[in-house]
Formats: structure tokens, C-alpha cells, sequence
């Protein structure tokens, strides 16, 4: 079986979903954090530049998997 025809139940896509919008979340509190911890002046650390980047990675992700069970489940 492939990549493509395995099949996911939609309950785990929704925990896996919920799963990845937390974790966008620690990394965006981390970046607000260590942002919070640096003074105005001073340029922004690459921490916090990669938190953000990590958190928009994890959305995207997000995205991609609640499109396709938005499509799966208006399939059924």
C-alpha cells in the first residue's frame, strides 16, 4: 500500500491538527518571550526569528492536513 491509499480516520487528523496548532503556539509564546527579554534597541535574536519561523511551519502543516480532510470529508 502507498502513501496514497492509506487511510487516515478523520478523529486522528483532528488530534494531530489540534496537535500542531499547540505546539504553533509554544513557539510563538517562546518568540514573545525572548523578544519581551531583549531591549527595543537592539536587533531581533535569531531564536526568535527561528520560533516564529517553526510556528509558521507548524500552521502550514496544519493547513495542509485540514484542507485534505475538509475535501475527504465533503467526499463522503
Amino acid at each position: 500500500m502507498n502513501r496514497n491509499e492509506q487511510h487516515t480516520s478523520p478523529e486522528l487528523i483532528r488530534a494531530i491538527c489540534r496537535e500542531l496548532m499547540r505546539l504553533a503556539q509554544l513557539e510563538d509564546d517562546s518568540a514573545a518571550d525572548e523578544a519581551a527579554r531583549t531591549p527595543y534597541w537592539a536587533p531581533t535574536p535569531l531564536s526568535v526569528l527561528a520560533h516564529r519561523r517553526a510556528a509558521a511551519s507548524l500552521r502550514a502543516a496544519f493547513e495542509q492536513l485540514d484542507a485534505g480532510l475538509r475535501i475527504e470529508t465533503a467526499a463522503s
